[in-house]
């Protein structure tokens, strides 16, 4: 497997694709047909859409089994706990391909449709980081990858190249560029050994943080295109994400404790994106409002000790996680909000007051 990046990418990725004072979504979308939530996608997100996942779609559509159709020289088959690494390509790693190209199909379909080809807009594309791949698949054997180096190393070079090639088609696709999103919900659990095996017996020790930020950066500086790494966990580890490579993090705002506030700032001092999810998953019982949601994002960011117009430079808004499992009303709703907030902190962040 090759690391390097594409012949005409440039040394570095691009990292000023990724801009603040927009709004996008984390991802996963509610329903089955991809031609109508790639149109949705499209017409709700102006700024920053995504290619969408439909994880209702069942294996190979979910988060994980959905990697099987980027990784390179490596792929998945089922299992009753989910998945592992298979000796040969079989039913599972082809319906994750035959599925991932419905999807660009579609998303290439709505992006004609609206008139983007060749506009230089930017679309975003999410995959299962490798952390969370070592964490969740298992090797052939029923132990989970993450606990052979060997088997981590292969995995982590085969997503590096898989992705590259994944960015370099949707390129072609839509003449758009790209930014990269990698979900790492077991981040945390990876880091502090609460990681459980495939039985009360099996235990899987801590990963020392310098090898977690070398498995990243494998990842990340194979990239031609700017990287966003998410987490959705409820205590994040923000401190190892904000010391990556990627240009941005993004997190649910609601987790954010007063014992982060020091790591949130030198993230932000650094320059690094901050991609808030403010938005709820779940509607809520009452009706809410932008102001609302916008609060807790203004309140961090004068706590900070950042001009406001730090939301504008440097804050994304969005989804507190993906919406798959919300009703298709509030998902469109949640990304409305998303996108009214965002503009309320591009337009005027200094007027937004709270009784």
């Amino acid at each position: 497997m090759t690391l390097s990046r594409s012949e005409n990418s440039e040394e570095s990725a691009p990292a000023d694709l990724l801009v603040g004072g927009i709004a996008t979504g984390i991802g996963s979308w509610p329903g089955t047909d991809p031609r109508e939530a790639a149109a949705t996608i499209i017409g709700e997100l102006p700024d920053l859409a995504h290619l969408v996942e439909l994880p209702q779609r069942g294996i190979g559509a979910d988060m994980i089994g959905r990697v099987s159709a980027l990784l390179v020289d490596l792929r998945f088959d089922s299992t009753t706990r989910g998945y592992r690494l298979a000796a040969r390509p079989g039913a599972v790693s082809r319906r994750a391909r035959d599925l991932l190209q419905f999807d660009l199909d579609a998303i290439e379909e709505a992006w004609e449709t609206a008139g983007l080809v060749g506009t230089g807009r930017v679309v975003k594309l999410q995959s299962a980081g490798p952390l969370t791949l070592a964490a969740e698949v298992e090797l052939p054997g029923g132990h989970q990858i993450l606990t052979d180096t060997g088997a981590v190393r292969d995995l982590s070079e085969s997503l590096a190249e898989g992705l590259a090639r994944h960015a370099d088609e949707v390129r072609r696709r839509l003449g758009a560029e790209v930014v990269i999103q990698l979900d790492e919900p077991q981040l945390t659990t990876v880091l502090d050994g609460s990681l459980r095996g495939p039985s009360i017996l099996n235990t899987i020790s801590a990963l020392p943080e310098p090898e977690a930020l070398r498995i990243f950066d494998t990842v990340i500086d194979a990239q031609s295109a700017p990287v966003l790494l998410h987490t959705c966990a409820s205590r994040p580890a923000l401190a190892t994400i904000g010391r990556t490579a990627a240009a941005g993090i993004s997190f649910d705002a609601s987790t954010i404790t007063t014992a982060d506030l020091d790591v949130l700032g030198d993230i932000v001092d650094r320059g690094k994106k901050i991609a808030l999810g403010l938005v709820p998953t779940e509607q809520p019982a009452a009706p809410t409002t932008w102001r609302a949601i916008a609060e807790p994002a203004v309140r961090l960011i004068d706590r900070l000790g950042f001009p406001r117009t730090t939301l504008a430079t440097q804050v994304l808004v969005t989804p507190g996680c993906g919406l798959a499992g919300a009703p298709l009303d509030w998902a469109r709703k949640a990304l409305s909000l998303s996108t009214d907030v965002a503009r309320a902190f591009t337009e005027d962040p200094e007027s937004i007051n709270f009784e």
